[in-house]
C-alpha cells in the first residue's frame, strides 16, 4: 500500500462521500417534483424566463439524483433493500416515478423536446409498474410489520401521486399521437386516474383513522402529511385534463358529466385538508415547539402548494369556475416562496457539509 492511501486527507473525504450516498433518503426525488411543479406554476403566473431556468435546474437535479441512486444501489445494496422493506421509508421510492412524470410534463409545457417527454413517459410508466407491484408485494409478504400508527403516514400517498403523474403526462402527450395510440393513451390515463383515486380512498381511510384514534405526537406530524392534499391536487389535474380532452375521444365524451363531477370531488377533498394542515403546523411548531430542522420531506410541502395552484387553474378552465380565479396565483406565489426557503436551507446545509469536509483534512 502506498503511503498516500492511508493518509487522513484522502480517507476522510472518501468516508464522507460514502456516507452521503449510503444515507440518501428514498424520497430524495421530491426536490425534482417540487421544482418541476413550481416551474409550471410560475409559467402560469407569466414568468416564462424563470420557468425555463427552473426546467434547466430540474434536469440537472434529476440526472444527479439518478447517479446517486444507482451508486447507492450498487455500493450499499443492503441499506437500499432495507429501505424497500421498511413500511415508513419504502413509499418514498415513488418520488422517482412522480419526478419522472413531472419533469416530462415540464418539458412538454415549457417548450422542451417532445422526444424527451415521450421517453420520460415510458420511463415513468415502467417505474410505476415495477415499484407499485414490487413495493406492495414486499410489504405484504414481510413477516415483521409495525403497528398501524407506526407504519402508516402521508408518505404512503406518494403511490397515488406516482399513479396520477403517469396519467397527467399521458393526457398531455396524447394530442400528438395518431388516432389509435391517442385513444389508447386516453383510456389508460382514465383508468389510472380512477385507480389512483381509489387508492387514495384506501390509504386515506387508514391515515384518518391513525389521526383520530391513536395518540399523535408533534414530532410524528412530519411534512409528508401535506401529501394528503397534494395527492388530491394531482388527481384534480388529471381529471381536469381529461375533461378538456373529451372532444378527442368518444368514450371520454360519453363520460363527460361523471368526469367533471368526480374531478370537482377531488378538488374539494384536497381543499378540505388545507385549513386543517395549517392548524396542525401551528400546533407542531408554535405550541409544541418542535425545532424547525431540514427534512427531505419538506419538498413534500412545496409540491402540494404548487400542484394546488396548477390544478385549480386547469379546473377553472375545464369547468368555467371563475369564482376561484384568485386561488392559482396565490398558491403559485406561496409555492415559489416555499421553494426558495427550502433551497436556501439546502444550500446552507450543503455549505456546512463542505466546510466540515475541509476541516477534516
Amino acid at each position: 500500500m502506498r503511503a498516500s492511501d492511508s493518509s487522513p486527507s484522502t480517507a476522510a473525504p472518501a468516508r464522507s462521500w460514502s456516507q452521503l450516498v449510503a444515507g440518501l433518503p428514498p424520497a430524495s426525488f421530491g426536490i425534482v417534483m417540487a421544482t418541476g411543479i413550481v416551474s409550471i406554476a410560475v409559467q402560469q403566473l407569466g414568468l416564462p424566463v424563470l420557468a425555463r431556468a427552473l426546467l434547466a435546474i430540474n434536469a440537472v437535479l434529476y440526472a444527479g439524483l439518478w447517479v446517486l441512486t444507482v451508486l447507492r444501489l450498487l455500493r450499499h445494496t443492503a441499506r437500499f433493500v432495507a429501505d424497500l422493506r421498511h413500511h415508513g421509508r419504502s413509499p418514498g421510492f415513488f418520488t422517482i416515478v412522480a419526478a419522472s412524470g413531472v419533469l416530462g410534463s415540464q418539458c412538454l409545457l415549457l417548450g422542451g423536446p417532445r422526444t424527451a417527454a415521450e421517453a420520460l413517459w415510458w420511463l415513468t410508466a415502467g417505474l410505476w409498474l415495477v415499484l407499485t407491484y414490487g413495493i406492495f408485494a414486499i410489504l405484504t409478504t414481510t413477516p415483521n410489520k409495525p403497528r398501524l400508527d407506526r407504519g402508516i403516514g402521508g408518505v404512503w400517498l406518494l403511490a397515488v401521486v406516482a399513479t396520477q403523474s403517469v396519467a397527467v403526462l399521458g393526457v398531455l402527450l396524447a394530442p400528438g399521437l395518431t388516432e389509435g395510440p391517442r385513444l389508447a393513451m386516453h383510456f389508460l390515463a382514465l383508468a389510472l386516474w380512477l385507480w389512483g383515486v381509489m387508492l387514495y380512498i384506501w390509504i386515506m381511510t387508514l391515515i384518518f383513522y391513525r389521526y383520530t384514534f391513536f395518540a399523535l405526537a408533534a414530532k410524528d406530524l412530519t411534512p409528508s402529511y401535506w401529501i394528503n392534499m397534494g395527492a388530491m391536487a394531482i388527481s384534480t389535474l388529471a381529471g381536469a385534463l381529461l375533461v378538456q380532452a373529451a372532444p378527442q375521444a368518444p368514450f371520454l365524451q360519453s363520460m363527460h358529466p361523471f368526469i367533471e363531477g368526480f374531478t370537482l370531488f377531488c378538488w374539494a377533498s384536497g381543499t378540505w385538508w388545507i385549513p386543517l394542515l395549517i392548524v396542525l403546523e401551528v400546533w407542531r411548531y408554535a405550541i409544541r415547539h418542535v425545532p424547525l430542522r431540514y427534512d427531505p420531506m419538506y419538498w413534500g410541502v412545496v409540491f402540494p402548494l404548487g400542484m394546488y395552484a396548477v390544478c385549480t387553474r386547469e379546473l377553472t378552465r375545464a369547468l368555467g369556475l371563475n369564482v376561484i380565479d384568485a386561488l392559482p396565483p396565490l398558491f403559485g406565489l406561496a409555492a415559489l416562496l416555499a421553494w426558495l426557503l427550502a433551497c436556501a436551507d439546502s444550500l446552507l446545509r450543503a455549505w456546512q457539509w463542505g466546510v466540515g469536509r475541509r476541516a477534516r483534512h
